[in-house]
């Protein structure tokens, strides 16, 4: 069987079983419910056909992207040997709040003086309220250019968010090592999911970072827990904990007010996201909002 997307001869599939599934089962087991209010469970129960396939697959050349998105072997190739490597993931643009995070994380005692952060966000397709994968890389683009940072790699993954909790954590750790990472950075909440109904949470908030650590010696890697970092008036970034026990002010922007802002051409102040990212979030708002 030839599998073709949008055109392209991508790898020839030779059925080897058939069978009909269990999708309540499947969804259960993958996502922890069997509730179709979790958008991994509806995919399932509503995309997906009656009967699955299994077999041998042979590629024949990599899908044509609308961006680079790097091999796992051209990242090892460009990453340096013998250095620790901390991975850190995201699938939104990246604000001065996750910069800070992810910079902080070289200096955690269980990584290097030589370590470096893979910057390797996913940029599949994600939730119809989710800003597009090629406006996402625009930002990673432009950030990468105006932090210039020689201890900040980036790669694109052509992965979508299955948002699948403390099990996509040990996927997307997999996937990590594979691209030659040693570490992993776990935010509170990771691939988190609230019910389409309720808005109560499928799992716990630090239930991704529980399982991970957990299971990263089996997968030879090691976790970063992912730090609290709030912006003060006083002292700028710094840690929950320390803003709390100094006193502290605390500056906030929530995201609808970010993009209320964005769409208003307010100024967005710079303690929250960076001019270049803001620049390419608002060019896509105006182009959108002309061809509407």
């Amino acid at each position: 069987m030839l599998l073709r997307y949008k055109g392209e001869d991508l790898a020839v599939f030779t059925v080897g079983s058939k069978w009909k599934p269990n999708k309540a089962k499947e969804a259960k087991q993958c996502y922890g419910t069997s509730s179709l209010e979790h958008p991994g469970v509806s995919m399932i129960a509503c995309e997906r056909g009656k009967y699955y396939l299994g077999g041998a697959l042979a590629g024949l050349r990599l899908p044509t992207r609308v961006f680079p998105c790097a091999t796992p072997a051209a990242v090892r190739a460009r990453l340096p040997r013998g250095a620790d490597v901390v991975a850190f993931q995201c699938r939104n643009p990246v604000h001065r709040a996750h910069y800070e995070l992810f910079t902080r994380a070289l200096h955690a005692p269980n990584v290097g003086a030589d370590g470096i952060v893979l910057v390797h966000p996913t940029c599949g397709p994600t939730q119809d309220d989710d800003i597009p994968g090629l406006v996402r890389y625009r930002t990673y683009e432009v950030l990468k250019e105006e932090t210039a940072n020689p201890r900040i790699e980036w790669a694109y993954l052509p992965y979508s968010m299955h948002m699948a909790g403390p099990r996509e954590a040990i996927q997307h750790m997999v996937m990590r090592k594979n691209y030659g990472c040693t570490h992993f950075i776990i935010g509170r909440d990771m691939a988190g999911s609230k019910s389409s109904l309720s808005g109560e949470d499928f799992y716990g908030a630090y239930d991704a970072q529980e399982v991970a650590k957990q299971h990263a010696p089996e997968l030879g890697m090691e976790t970063v827990p992912s730090l609290n970092v709030v912006f003060t008036q006083e002292e700028g970034y710094v840690t929950a904990d320390v803003a709390k026990a100094k006193g502290l002010k605390e500056l906030k922007l929530s995201g609808t007010k970010f993009r209320q802002m964005l769409r208003a051409g307010e100024d967005i102040p710079e303690w929250f996201a960076f001019k270049s990212v803001v620049k390419v979030l608002r060019d896509d708002m105006q182009a959108s909002a002309a061809k509407a």
